[in-house]
């Protein structure tokens, strides 16, 4: 047998953080010594700095696995460093470690940052592995039969479930063996995840959630035997804990996604063995919520530039407005709309609101207000707990109508309508609005049609303590009709002058965006083969004639190219209606980043240029009654049930 006391790894923790199945961490346990570190590189982070919720989360979590490190024999090493793979090298030399070990990540930004320091860490002659704890299956494992990327969901899952893998699962070291040297660390406060000024804020979320990896396997626990059997029922009810809860354990890697589906699966098993089909269907939409956080990663990783542009050509010529005042108005509950607002301030509060209300609020931010897609997923970025990239830009993607399954552009859901959907009794209203406490429940609403007389009993005064609607119903439905119309006509236009113009592309889909800089996973130089390579090691995404290849090419050869609409199925059917469930999460101007000053990122964000929309203006108050206007408005309503809203990417199962 090998003798591998010898050997000295760095495992570099990152969004990972835990013992239990992490398979970098215990196959380092497992060769030898091990140097535990985790490094804080704010200007890395760029445009995507962690909001302060997500950061304080970040911070207790740390906190969390330090003490299980040392239990064991070890101890987690921080930093803070303007460059990480200067932070590696000075820890390679203090403990003269032979090995870098750490676990895969896919938005496009860490899968730049991670190719780069492989590469540059292998040419220097040091092994560096890195494995998948994140996902069910890497996203350059599972193609259609014709070696292409799925870009439908529903295809996606069918094959991943039909892909017949062993579930693999890594057990915890018994003990550690630390490497001995020393680099200049810090505290868990030197660090600077939180500062004086957002404590008090801070010490409010500690009485709701127990961050940490031990605490995330008993919320689990505590889903799986008390929740789950009455999930389908109760995921529905906007308010309380009607959810998992289980994303920001997922987020930061505390639960291990191979334990929490098949924990579930192993349930959904049983279940119909009994003939119980309430507790199978449960189960079966909690997995297909699992799925979507998969395939949130597989669009990310496949399409790399999907964090500033949308999926498809759909939306490149259209008009959005951006209006700032109508963007703070929907980012601080000032909209008129009671549920729309209660939603936003429930997220300013707490950093945390249910799926439901995520796709509510965030359609209409784009489809009543016409704000860009990209405002609505970093503000979500900057203020969610469990804000994930990935899931945030497939959830937007999917309000916006730029996936081949999402939403379709045209559709226009009434907040009125989905509020007696989902919060029939107005409890969310009234606990998040206390302005409109005293409404009754039958205007609660839709207030601005409430007789005067019981309004003036509630205390309410449109305008004063409460704002009138920012737009009509039937305005907004003229106005996104007109932008529609005006979206096609300019691309009807761009594409009788481009004479390749035949078809439609995903790739770059925004020439106002012009001066986006978009992260290329590409290695433009060929460089020596790193010393370490194996079968865990993660991959770049490659395009080639419009087809993702299942081997990568030659560097040289790797370009990303257009890939065309009708080649990769992205073909909408006309009239069908979008399976995706309503379990998805993800955010403009981001407080965060007023305060990371420093923090520099050629990954830039920009707002589309505005294109302004004229229409002709309907008086809000119209004539015929609000039973009338009701009903109209039911009648209008797409798919408006629990199993068509639609879903939010990194919101919790």
């Amino acid at each position: 047998m090998m003798d591998n006391s010898n050997s000295k790894t760095i495992v570099w923790f990152r969004r990972d953080l835990r013992i239990e199945d992490n398979p970098a961490f215990a196959t380092a346990a497992r060769d030898g010594s091990v140097f535990p570190v985790f490094i804080w590189c704010p200007k890395e982070e760029g445009q995507f700095y962690p909001g302060r919720v997500s950061r304080w989360w970040l911070k207790q979590s740390l906190i969390h696995l330090d003490q299980s490190l040392r239990s064991l024999g070890a101890e987690l090493v921080l930093i803070k460093a303007d460059n990480t793979l200067d932070a590696l090298l000075e820890c390679i030399a203090a403990v003269k470690a032979t090995k870098v070990v750490y676990n895969h990540l896919y938005d496009p930004i860490s899968v730049v940052r991670d190719h780069s320091i492989k590469q540059k860490l292998g040419e220097l002659g040091y092994s560096v592995q890195s494995y998948n704890a994140e996902l069910l299956n890497e996203p350059w494992e599972v193609y259609d039969d014709d070696g292409k990327v799925y870009t439908r969901f529903d295809a996606y899952w069918e094959k991943c479930l039909n892909q017949n893998k062993e579930p693999v699962s890594h057990l915890p070291p018994w003990r550690l063996m630390a490497a001995a040297g020393s680099v200049k660390k810090l505290s868990i406060e030197e660090l600077g995840l939180e500062n004086e000024a957002e404590k008090s804020s801070n010490a409010l979320l500690g009485r709701g959630w127990r961050p940490g990896w031990s605490n995330g396997d008993k919320a689990l626990t505590e889903f799986i035997e008390h929740h789950l059997l009455d999930y389908s029922k109760s995921r529905i009810k906007v308010g309380g804990n009607s959810t998992s809860l289980l994303s920001p354990y997922l987020h930061f890697g505390e639960l291990s996604v191979r334990k929490v589906f098949h924990s579930v699966h192993m349930k959904r098993i049983l279940w119909a063995r009994e003939g119980n089909s309430t507790g199978e269907e449960s189960a079966n939409l909690f997995l297909r919520a699992i799925g979507l956080r998969e395939f949130s990663r597989y669009i990310c990783f496949n399409f790399p530039f999907t964090h500033e542009r949308s999926l498809l050509t759909n939306l490149k010529y259209f008009p959005w407005n951006a209006d700032q005042s109508r963007f703070k108005a929907w980012r601080q509950g000032r909209t008129g709309y009671p549920l729309v607002d209660a939603g936003m301030r429930e997220l300013w509060a707490t950093g945390w609101v249910h799926n439901k209300i995520r796709v509510i609020v965030s359609s209409f931010s784009v489809k009543f207000l016409l704000l860009p897609w990209q405002w609505g997923m970093k503000y979500f970025w900057d203020t969610l707990l469990d804000a994930d990239l990935e899931s945030d830009i497939l959830g937007w993607q999917y309000i916006s109508g730029s996936l081949p399954d999402g939403h379709e552009l045209e559709r226009l859901d009434s907040p009125e309508i989905q509020g007696f959907n989902y919060d029939s009794e107005g409890e969310y209203v009234r606990h998040w609005l206390p302005e409109l406490a005293r409404v009754p429940t039958e205007w609660i609403h839709h207030p601005w049609d409430a007789p005067s007389s019981v309004l003036k009993a509630a205390g309410v005064e449109l305008g004063l303590n409460y704002p009138n609607p920012i737009i009509n119903v039937d305005v907004a439905r003229e106005r996104l009709t007109e932008a529609i119309f005006i979206m096609r006509g300019t691309e009807s236009a761009a594409t009788a002058k481009n004479s390749n113009g035949a078809g439609e592309v995903v790739f770059d889909n925004s020439d106002c965006n012009a001066s986006l800089a978009i992260p290329k996973a590409i290695p433009k130089e060929k460089a020596p083969p790193c010393p370490s390579s194996s079968s865990h090691d993660q991959k770049v995404p490659s395009f080639h004639n419009g087809v993702v290849n299942k081997k990568r090419p030659k560097p040289e050869e790797e370009e990303e190219r257009p890939v065309k609409d009708d080649d990769i199925h992205c073909q909408k059917n006309e009239g069908a209606t979008s399976k995706m469930d309503d379990d998805l999460c993800s955010t403009a101007e981001s407080s965060s980043m007023k305060k990371q000053n420093t923090a520099t990122s050629s990954y830039s964000f920009s707002v589309p240029e505005a294109i302004s929309i004229t229409t002709s203006g309907k008086s809000f108050e119209d004539n015929e009654s609000y039973d009338i206007r009701l009903q109209r408005l039911k009648d209008c309503e797409i798919g408006e049930t629990s199993s068509k809203i639609g879903s939010f990417g990194g919101g919790d199962p």
